[in-house]
């Protein structure tokens, strides 16, 4: 077999070179000097021996070594077979690093990042020696750190922010002014306004040969959003369309890529207004995942240990000023880190986030490495202190006051050896050859042996670390934190509202759960593009009446308000009555910067 390897550490395709050289050897002991940094600590101490002559070999523990750490290197992808089927070159997937190196230059100046492994790995140590360095001055004044004896820092908990003066009586004349429609009439009105309907439509792409297409689609968006299913929605819905034209749009007619065109428009609509740059300046986004029930005997339906229940996982990223931006649907069994960057990289809209909050399911090792790589900002709600590691940029490194949270030390040398290879896969990303969650799954198997893994992790805990520094010393990071990853706590509840149909997804098909869930943020958009525009307009009403209108007092609204939206009754749409075109205008006050 012609065996090569996918990472620049060579040591073991040498290693299994002196075994093959002496395969035929009778001798016990060999007097090579080969390099053992592939193997552990003890499988070294089982190989070499040490005797008076000089340092020696045992060649059957060698063997052994060997072949048992190229059997789990070819398992985990640090070595392929030539040719093979089982042990490809999983490199084929990626983009050739000559292609890689006429992309290379740009993409480190665009990110600011060295050119080669050595100066990226010096770069790197210094951000985290100075990182340190700072959190070990500074610690005298942080009255709000503390460190027991065995290196676990205790933060004390924030005051809620307080709420702006006269906001209950401006809450009430917002909701008094506030005009109410039906669900259904908010699609309507969204889709005049943006005709997010028309990437709607057959397969071959030629115009629906239905009558009232309009009508059926809105009438199609708003029974699968909601979780109605085509039968309870055609029986509300007497005269527009019968379940079988509905479930027939929705198979041939509506598609994954479909409903997140349809949504791109309502998002570039929505960020016209200036209402949501009070909530969120677009530049964060809050990923989370949800529990979904699912009927029983379902492929991708597992029980999941953390919320006790049978189903499977809705993630949903969304910007810091409320709106949806991403939605997919996972198993159960998935770690939701492996999905949490996909969203920002399929992103292609006016709302361009590049810093990204989880909560502690969001987020590991390899997953910071892999986003600062990426060029995103990964900041993480933390919760359990006692299993988070600190890591020291040297070992001959000590602080005055900090020095106990540091319990590991950085490679620097696996950062610099594999930075070539790390590259590789991040220019193939942004290629748009590979996506985070594909590389993240397979790193995911036979993870710790793998090479990859291990260089993407040991950036991470770099990375983390300085998170976590920065983390534990500003007190803004934290509220910060605090208040966006509490707005996806406030989408999950509007979703709820919004599949007042049932919780459950009735579909075995994984196609239409992934779509299922795409319904259900497409409405929830179309919602709050309506909010948004209703607000606009009431708060401007205010003002020219000489009510007490602020920045403050707006930013305190939000686009998920429900209270005056009708969900039930006898469905009918009157195509006639269209709204007037939409008009963002501008709010009576300067948008602080």
């Amino acid at each position: 077999m012609d065996i090569k390897s996918t990472t620049r550490d060579l040591s073991l395709l040498e290693a299994l070179s002196v075994v093959m050289d002496n395969r035929n050897a009778r001798r016990d002991e060999l007097a090579y000097d080969i390099d053992l940094s592939f193997a552990s600590h003890r499988w070294q101490s089982f190989v070499v021996k040490r005797r008076k002559t000089g340092v020696m070999l045992d060649r059957r523990a060698l063997e052994v070594c060997v072949f048992v750490h190229v059997a789990d290197a070819l398992q985990a992808g640090d070595l392929f077979v030539v040719g093979a089927e089982t042990f490809d070159d999983y490199r084929t997937q990626l983009l050739p690093w000559s292609d890689c190196e006429a992309r290379l230059a740009d993409y480190c100046a665009d990110l600011g990042l060295p050119r080669s492994g050595e100066e990226f790995a010096a770069w790197m140590k210094e951000q985290l020696i100075a990182a340190t360095a700072a959190v070990d001055a500074g610690f005298p004044a942080n009255t709000e750190l503390s460190i027991d004896a065995s290196g676990v820092p205790h933060l004390k908990q924030q005051k809620a922010s307080s709420r702006p003066e006269g906001l209950v009586v401006f809450e009430a004349e917002v909701h008094a002014r506030m005009r109410e429609r039906h669900l259904l009439d908010i699609l309507k009105d969204s889709t005049s306004w943006t005709a997010f309907t028309r990437h709607f439509g057959p397969p071959s792409g030629a115009d629906p040969k239905i009558a009232r297409a309009l009508q059926r689609y809105i009438l199609t968006v708003f029974g699968y959003g909601c979780n109605l299913g085509p039968a309870q929605t055609a029986r509300h819905a007497v005269g527009i369309a019968s379940a079988d034209t509905l479930r027939r749009l929705n198979a041939q007619d509506i598609d994954v890529g479909k409903l997140e065109a349809a949504m791109t428009d309502l998002i570039n609509a929505y960020d016209r207004f200036e209402l949501p740059k009070l909530w969120g300046a677009g530049q964060a986004a809050i990923a989370d995942g949800t529990h979904i029930p699912l009927r029983e005997n379902n492929l991708l339906g597992s029980q999941h240990i953390r919320y006790g229940a049978y189903g499977g996982i809705a993630y949903h990223h969304i910007a810091d000023n409320y709106v949806a931006l991403f939605t997919t649907f996972i198993p159960c069994g998935v770690w939701e880190a492996i999905h949490i960057l996909d969203g920002l990289l399929k992103n292609r809209l006016t709302v361009q986030p590049d810093t990204l909050h989880a909560d502690t399911q969001g987020q590991s090792e390899p997953v910071f490495g892999l986003a600062r790589l990426l060029g995103i900002k990964l900041m993480p709600r933390m919760r359990n202190w006692a299993d988070v590691t600190f890591y020291r940029p040297d070992k001959s490194v000590r602080y005055d006051h900090i020095d106990a949270l540091f319990t590991r030390d950085i490679d620097w040398r696996l950062i610099a050896t594999h930075w070539q290879d790390m590259m590789q896969v991040i220019l193939s990303i942004q290629a748009g050859l590979v996506l985070p969650s594909m590389l993240l799954r397979k790193l995911s198997s036979h993870n710790r042996k793998s090479r990859l893994y291990q260089v993407f992790r040991e950036l991470g805990r770099v990375e983390r670390t300085l998170f976590l520094l920065r983390y534990i010393s500003d007190a803004q990071v934290r509220r910060s934190i605090r208040a966006e990853t509490t707005k996806i706590e406030s989408f999950n509840d509007f979703l709820d509202w919004i599949t007042f149909g049932g919780p459950v997804i009735k579909s075995g098909d994984a196609v239409e759960q992934e779509k299922q869930v795409k319904y259900a943020s497409l409405v929830a958009n179309a919602i709050m593009l309506s909010n948004v525009a209703d607000l606009t307009d009431v708060i401007n009403s205010m003002a020219a009446d000489g009510l007490p209108v602020s920045p403050k007092l707006a930013a305190s609204l939000s686009p998920y308000a429900r209270t005056k939206i009708r969900r039930f009754g006898k469905y009918s749409l009157d195509m006639d009555d269209m709204p007037k075109p939409l008009d963002p205008a501008p709010l009576p006050f300067q948008i602080p910067l």
